[in-house]
C-alpha cells in the first residue's frame, strides 16, 4: 500500500507514535509518505520506502494568522495525486482530519477517491476539541472520516460522551518496539548521574500544567527524605521555569537535574529506578510505557488511559491526581525493598510487552484495508 501520514513532527506522543508506525510499515514493504511542516523528530529518511513532504506556508501581510490548514490541504492533494496514495492516515482531529476532509473533496472533483483514517490522541479531544470554538469542527472531522481509531478505551469514551459522534471508534493502543528497546546492549553509566547508594527517579513530559510538574517534585522530596535519590527532569515546556524556582525554594538544587529535550531517553531510562507521571489528564501514557520496557516501575495518577497501561501492584501504583503524599508513600514502598523493587521491574516489563509493535501494526493494516475496500 501507498500510505500518507499527517502528524505533528514534535517530541510529543502523537508525533512519535505516527513516526514509529510509518517506519514499521515501511519495513513491511509499504510506501510511506509523511506530510507535515518539518521533518518529524524520529524520522529515518535513509529508507527507500519513506518519503517526507514539507508543508510550506507562504506569509502574507493580509493574514494575521497564516492559513496552515489550506496549505496542508493543498499539499495532501498534490501528494495523493503524484504518488497514487491508497489511504490517508491523519493523527489529530484538529487540524489534520479537518484538512484531510477538504483534500478529499478537492480530489473528488478530480475523480480521485481517498479514504481517511483518523487517530485520536487526546489533546484534540480533551483540550482543543472541548473548546466551544472548535467543538463543531472536531465532531465534523470525526464523523466525516472513513475510520476512526483511539489510543485508549478511556479516550474513546471521552470522545463519545463529549461529541455527537455517529462513527464507530476502534481502540488501537499506542505501542513500543520490544526488540529495539530490550535487546540493545548499552552500557549503563549510573555513576555519571548519581552515587552508588542513590536511587534515580525520572520524569519525562512537555512540562505543561496538566502534567502537574510541582507534584513530581513534591513526590521526589518525600522519597528523598527517606532514600538518597536524584531526580531527572527531561523535557521542555511552560512550567519548567516555575519548577526550577520551586526546586530552589525547597533546597533541592543539587538533587534535581533539568536535562531539557533529549535524544538519549533510552540511556536515561536505563539509569532509572522509578518513573513519575502524576498527570491531571493522560489519554494513554506513552512516556510510562517507554519507561516500563526498560524495567522501570511507575508511580502515576489514575486518570484517562493510565490504568490501561500501569497496572496497580504489578507495574507500579496509581493514585488520584494531586495525592502526592500517597504517591510518595507508594514510591518508598517500591524502592525500600530490593525484592519488591525487582518484582515491580519485572512486572513493568511484562506489562509493556503486551503493547509490542508486532501486535499493534496488524490492527492498523486491517483498518487501512477496510477503508480502501470501502471506498473502492
Amino acid at each position: 500500500m501507498n500510505i500518507a501520514i499527517v502528524c505533528y513532527p514534535t517530541f510529543g506522543g502523537s508525533g512519535v507514535v505516527a513516526t514509529e508506525l510509518g517506519h514499521a510499515l515501511s519495513v513491511l514493504g509499504h510506501e510511506i509518505h509523511f506530510i507535515t511542516y518539518k521533518q518529524p523528530v524520529r524520522l529515518d529518511t535513509l529508507n527507500k520506502n519513506i518519503f517526507f513532504h514539507e508543508v510550506f506556508v507562504p506569509e502574507y501581510d493580509l493574514f494575521h494568522y497564516q492559513p496552515y490548514e489550506l496549505a496542508l490541504s493543498s499539499r495532501i492533494v498534490d501528494v495523493v495525486k503524484e504518488y497514487k496514495i491508497d489511504v490517508l492516515h491523519v493523527h489529530y482531529a484538529i487540524p489534520h482530519a479537518y484538512a484531510a476532509y477538504m483534500s478529499k473533496m478537492i480530489l473528488k472533483d478530480h475523480g480521485v477517491y481517498i479514504p481517511i483514517v483518523t487517530t485520536l490522541h487526546g489533546t484534540d479531544i480533551t483540550l482543543v476539541g472541548s473548546h466551544p470554538f472548535y467543538k463543531s469542527a472536531v465532531a465534523f472531522s470525526i464523523n466525516n472520516s472513513d475510520y476512526v481509531t483511539s489510543v485508549s478505551k478511556s479516550l474513546k469514551e471521552d470522545t463519545e460522551n463529549s461529541f455527537e459522534i455517529n462513527k464507530s471508534i476502534i481502540v488501537i493502543p499506542n505501542f513500543i518496539d520490544v526488540d529495539k528497546n530490550s535487546h540493545l546492549e548499552r552500557p549503563c553509566h549510573r555513576d555519571l548521574i548519581a552515587n552508588s547508594e542513590e536511587m534515580i527517579i525520572t520524569h519525562i513530559s512537555n512540562f505543561r500544567p496538566l502534567k502537574r510538574i510541582k507534584d513530581v517534585i513534591k513526590v521526589f522530596k518525600i522519597i528523598q527524605n527517606k532514600i538518597p535519590s536524584k531526580l531527572l527532569m527531561i523535557g521542555e515546556g511552560p512550567e519548567k521555569i516555575k519548577a526550577q524556582k520551586f526546586v530552589k525554594k525547597n533546597n533541592l538544587g543539587k538533587s534535581v537535574l533539568f536535562l531539557g529535550k533529549s535524544n538519549e531517553v533510552d540511556d536515561l531510562l536505563c539509569y532509572s529506578d522509578l518513573f513519575l507521571l502524576p498527570s491531571e489528564k493522560e489519554s494513554f501514557g506513552l512516556a510510562a510505557l517507554e519507561a516500563m520496557i526498560h524495567k522501570v516501575p511507575i508511580i502515576s495518577s489514575n486518570v484517562g488511559g493510565l490504568p490501561e497501561v500501569n497496572i496497580e501492584n504489578v507495574s507500579g501504583y496509581l493514585s488520584d491526581p494531586g495525592n502526592f503524599k500517597e504517591m510518595g508513600k507508594n514510591a518508598i514502598k517500591i524502592l525500600s525493598d530490593a525484592k519488591e523493587h525487582k518484582r515491580f521491574k519485572e512486572g513493568a516489563f511484562k506489562q509493556a510487552k503486551k503493547f509490542d509493535i508486532s501486535k499493534i501494526i496488524p490492527k492498523y493494516i486491517s483498518v487501512y484495508k477496510k477503508a480502501i475496500k470501502g471506498v473502492i
